[in-house]
């Protein structure tokens, strides 16, 4: 984090949001109360991405297959350009599906 970092953070504005529809606004009950629980989910959600700084491995296999990012891996498998590597793109996809999950749904791997 920057020295210059500003307070609060992006991370902590999104969970002090989360917290106010978890508690005051899901209190409501009814319509109100489950909208207000899953727009907390997803500023849950949001708030780990933020956070996260567990993304290297992804970022290097990535790169190791040739690519700056998973749109452009994404466009190359489309098109076909690495089917000589099936075990390579294999091994990128199951560490970025174990990432995602680790940011969407904490503990659903294990």
């Amino acid at each position: 984090m920057s020295a210059y970092a500003q307070r609060p953070t992006a991370a902590e504005l999104v969970a002090a949001v989360a917290d106010y529809l978890d508690t005051d606004v899901r209190a409501v009950g009814g319509q109100t109360g489950f909208h207000a629980r899953v727009a907390a989910n997803v500023l849950r959600t949001v708030e780990r991405e933020l956070l996260d700084e567990t993304d290297g491995p992804v970022r290097a296999s990535i790169a190791g297959l040739g690519f700056a990012d998973e749109q452009s891996l994404a466009l190359a498998i489309r098109d076909g350009r690495l089917d000589d590597r099936p075990d390579d793109v294999m091994a990128c996809l199951l560490l970025l599906v174990r990432h995602r999950l680790s940011i969407d749904h904490p503990g659903y791997d294990g």
